[in-house]
């Protein structure tokens, strides 16, 4: 890909983003698939952190 000139820098944006919009987050879980890999996630995590403590607790 070859360019024709330099870059141009990002127009600024026309208004700024709603503070009400930005602050919701919300996790989704729709189906039950979703759920168990969500909550999946979250207990393999927490093993991780069991995991490599009891391994650090080991080896020092």
């Amino acid at each position: 890909m070859v360019r024709e000139g330099p870059a141009q820098p990002a127009p600024p944006p026309k208004e700024p983003y709603p503070a009400d919009k930005a602050r919701g987050a919300e996790v989704i879980l729709n189906t039950p698939l979703r759920k168990w890999i969500f909550f999946g996630g979250l207990i393999g995590a927490i093993l991780l952190v069991l995991v490599l403590s009891l391994v650090r607790l080991e080896s020092g």
